[in-house]
């Protein structure tokens, strides 16, 4: 069920998605052609094979979990900065305890010093929303969650979620509108990741220990297989060779790693704006019995 919002947010919103100016021209047409990123030249699986299957023409990959196994797949390359986007479908009904991941990583095995970049969705009980958890991880150290709620229903069909990620910001976008922008200082620190190039994933998988209701509801298995659906992934970024990737500089084409991408526009500061107040149900820079003294990185 989506979430039920008073209509005159819902005219807000409207308005804002349709009359953003958005990073660059180039970023307003992200979205990849159709076919331009098949699954089987872009990708390989993890986990059990069987549980992914594809639509005949090979546009929409679908993973699937059951009590037995879940499934994921990552790109072949890895990137250092750009804009990474994919639609998603999740899982529809009672998908308590049930996690899709879509992510960016630094290390496929999840090394103790990896960087990663999280959106994870975290399933319910039928007919309650959704909930967004994004993460952002440096040198293995993680404990940065967000938690959002969404202005519609991310089961009924399809919405787009990127990631844009340079040296000066990483946001988190759905649908075009920034859910959170997460700053580097410009200095010397232990919380913004820069270095590493990282893969891109996605996962479906168990978390009942803590998913939903911080874990007091659990996966009913009766509902199985659940499944979450992919298409139109873009990876508008610089995959990494080495040494340090000639393509990644201040100058040249790359709008992700220019100027007018290192902050939001004035209305994506509106959006981002509209999201405090009313999608935000979580923000560990606001949780002081978890850190008495905040992190670095809630202070800018």
């Amino acid at each position: 069920m989506a979430m039920h919002l008073p209509s005159r947010i819902l005219l807000l919103l409207t308005a804002c998605v349709f009359t953003c100016t958005y990073i660059s021209n180039a970023a307003t047409d992200n979205a990849a052609p159709s076919g331009s990123f098949s699954f089987k030249d872009n990708f390989d699986l993890t986990g059990a094979e069987d549980h992914f299957s594809t639509s005949p023409d090979g546009q929409v990959w679908y993973l699937s979990l059951d009590k037995k196994a879940g499934c994921g797949f990552q790109t072949r390359d890895r990137y250092r900065f750009g804009w990474f986007s994919m639609k998603l479908k999740l899982v529809g009904g009672d998908s308590a305890g049930v996690v899709t991941a879509y992510y960016m990583c630094s290390d496929l095995g999840a090394a103790p010093d990896r960087d990663e970049l999280d959106f994870e969705f975290l399933g319910n009980r039928t007919g309650e929303p959704y909930t967004i958890q994004t993460n952002v991880y440096k040198g293995g150290v993680g404990n940065r969650e967000m938690r959002h709620q969404l202005w519609f229903d991310p089961t009924e069909d399809f919405h787009t979620y990127s990631i844009l990620w340079n040296n000066h910001q990483i946001a988190f976008f759905v649908d075009r509108v920034p859910i959170r922008v997460y700053k580097n200082n410009g200095k010397p620190n232990n919380f913004f990741p820069s270095d590493k190039p990282m893969y891109m994933l996605s996962s479906i998988w168990n978390a009942d220990d803590w998913a939903t209701r911080g874990g007091l509801e659990k996966t009913n298995w009766t509902h199985a297989p659940f499944v979450s659906s992919y298409k139109d992934f873009n990876a508008d970024g610089c995959k990494w060779e080495d040494p340090y990737p000639k393509c990644v500089s201040t100058t040249g084409e790359n709008w992700w790693d220019q100027y007018e991408a290192w902050a939001l526009t004035d209305s994506q500061q509106e959006d981002s704006k509209w999201v405090w107040r009313n999608l935000v149900i979580y923000d560990y820079c606001k949780d002081y019995e978890r850190f008495p003294k905040l992190p670095e990185e809630c202070n800018l």
